[in-house]
């Protein structure tokens, strides 16, 4: 589903920014979706950790041939040498494991978390074993489509502003305490449609949008 949102978003963004006029120019018709699935954004996030995109994308295959009903109940009843062998880390499995069973213990709520403002479902999120700030920020842009996250963890991101807004300068620098005060005051022209802005990014490195 694409938000509501992104064709005003679009439009502002590249009436702000040159950048953002030419990206979304080049990428007219094309959008942030959502998998509509609370546990299979954030089993696909946890999957996508400290990874590149298109490995990520070749675990996630894996693991959907391995257990064809993505669900938390049919992932707890793989074994965790299968779920290994899909490419996962021992960690991730523990990691997908335990969100698994906090989807069947009820205590992640989808329509509960769809009510909290963007602070207070990554401090829920964050709660479990596994879940990062980046994690948590994922599923706010792709199953909750929040308009105005901006995920200064990610690797992509820094990479992106890097290349068109300055010159190049390494990322290790971009990820410096004084390199995201400085993305954030760049970005700030984005507000309130940071997510669109950094998906606008994100689709400038890769062909293959991405999606979580």
């Amino acid at each position: 589903m694409t938000p509501l949102y992104w064709e005003q978003a679009r439009r502002e963004l590249a009436r702000r920014d040159p950048v953002m006029r030419r990206l979304t120019r080049r990428y007219r018709g094309m959008t942030l979706t959502s998998r509509g699935d609370a546990f299979a954004t954030l089993a696909r996030s946890i999957v996508g950790q400290q990874i590149s995109v298109k490995a990520a994308d070749a675990v996630w295959a894996r693991l959907q041939a391995a257990c064809p009903r993505l669900e938390p109940r049919a992932l707890l009843a793989k074994r965790a040498s299968t779920l290994r062998g899909c490419g996962l880390s021992e960690r991730k499995v523990e990691y997908l494991r335990d969100l698994a069973r906090h989807f069947v213990r009820e205590r992640i709520d989808a329509d509960y978390l769809q009510s909290l403002n963007d602070a207070d479902v990554i401090a829920h999120l964050t709660a479990i074993r596994g879940i990062g700030r980046w994690t948590a920020e994922m599923f706010l842009i792709f199953n909750l489509q929040r308009p105005d996250v901006l995920p200064l963890d990610d690797l992509g991101l820094l990479k992106a502003i890097s290349r068109h807004y300055l010159d190049g300068e390494p990322v290790d620098r971009l990820a410096s305490r004084a390199g995201r005060a400085r993305i954030e005051r760049l970005a700030s022209v984005w507000s309130p449609w940071r997510s669109v802005a950094t998906w606008y990014l994100w689709r400038s490195l890769d062909p293959v949008p991405v999606e979580y």
